[in-house]
């Protein structure tokens, strides 16, 4: 949330939406809190089942890039009644069976009649403050890795248009199911410093986040291996979703944009479902944790470096 009013000031909050962090974190002492989120959208892919499974990953993903621990959720549902009970149970099974696989227990929900679907979870999980990662921890210095190739935004909108085959369709679906678990723990084992989940806002608004909370400028090299195969190709084609160009105005005035061409610079604008994690790791570590990603099967690129604060907050450069 952008633009909520102030709140008074309570002690027990530890991270609240002044640094659009990716989750809240209220304190149930000196050294626990607890991590709420919610997130909720409408279906990215054709499967019912896919849909549940992507919407649960999606949802735990604020947790784990916080470096915590989810334990609970509550469904949320926005359903037409012409659709049928029949795709409600299957996006709850695909849902439920991810939730089991992360070891979080689904308490219910709350459903509402609508003409369009949604279907998502709030969820709620424990962290240390030792554990704690925030976007505002980033030094410079710091080397920045990312844990999934990006292009699910673009990519999903090519299945809209009848433009994606089913080997990237099974692909990025894959992907997007995929939990953040073994990319957190491994950022807390390891001593990231600072983490932020890519999704709506794609990587340079999330990435523009991070700088802001931190005070800092976020160096990137971008690369054709950072993208999902056919990613860039589809952006020339221009082929990708309303919320890129959203993305792009919202953001662009802090982004140093004129050394990237042009299909490229919008698949960095593009809005993720269910992304990897962004880790701002000291150098002295970095390379510690892309071998412990890389043992836990984790899908790992670095994609630039922190410096000091600049005019903007995110220079591209050529990779």
């Amino acid at each position: 949330m952008r633009n909520l009013p102030a709140q008074p000031r309570d002690r027990r909050v530890w991270v609240d939406h002044t640094t659009l962090d990716d989750a809240g974190v209220f304190g149930l002492g000196r050294s626990q809190a607890l991590v709420q989120t919610v997130d909720f959208f409408t279906p990215v892919v054709d499967d019912p089942h896919d849909f549940g499974r992507i919407a649960a990953a999606n949802a735990l993903s604020d947790v784990y890039a916080m470096g915590g621990r989810p334990l609970t959720a509550l469904a949320l549902v926005c359903f037409p009644d012409a659709m049928g009970r029949e795709v409600l149970g299957r996006i709850l099974r695909g849902g439920q069976e991810v939730m089991n696989a992360a070891g979080v227990a689904i308490l219910g929900g709350h459903s509402v009649r609508d003409d369009e679907l949604k279907f998502g979870y709030a969820v709620t999980g424990l962290v240390t403050r030792r554990a704690l990662l925030t976007n505002a921890g980033a030094r410079p210095g710091d080397r920045l890795l990312l844990t999934k190739p990006l292009g699910t935004g673009i990519l999903t909108t090519a299945l809209k248009q009848g433009k994606l085959g089913g080997p990237a369709l099974r692909r990025v679906t894959r992907q997007m199911a995929t939990l953040n678990r073994a990319a957190g723990e491994a950022a807390v084992e390891f001593g990231a410093r600072a983490a932020t989940d890519v999704t709506g806002y794609g990587l340079l608004g999330h990435a523009q986040q991070l700088a802001r909370a931190s005070g800092v400028t976020l160096r990137l090299r971008p690369r054709r291996e950072w993208f999902l195969p056919g990613t860039l190709e589809l952006a020339a084609q221009d082929v990708y979703p309303g919320g890129l160009e959203a993305n792009r105005r919202f953001y662009r005035e802090h982004v140093d944009e004129d050394a990237i061409e042009e299909p490229m610079l919008r698949a960095l604008y593009d809005p993720q479902t269910s992304g990897g994690l962004l880790f701002s790791s000291p150098r002295r570590r970095v390379e510690a944790l892309r071998g412990a990603l890389r043992r836990r099967r984790v899908w790992v690129e670095e994609v630039g470096e922190v410096v000091a604060r600049r005019g903007r907050c995110i220079e591209l450069a050529r990779g």
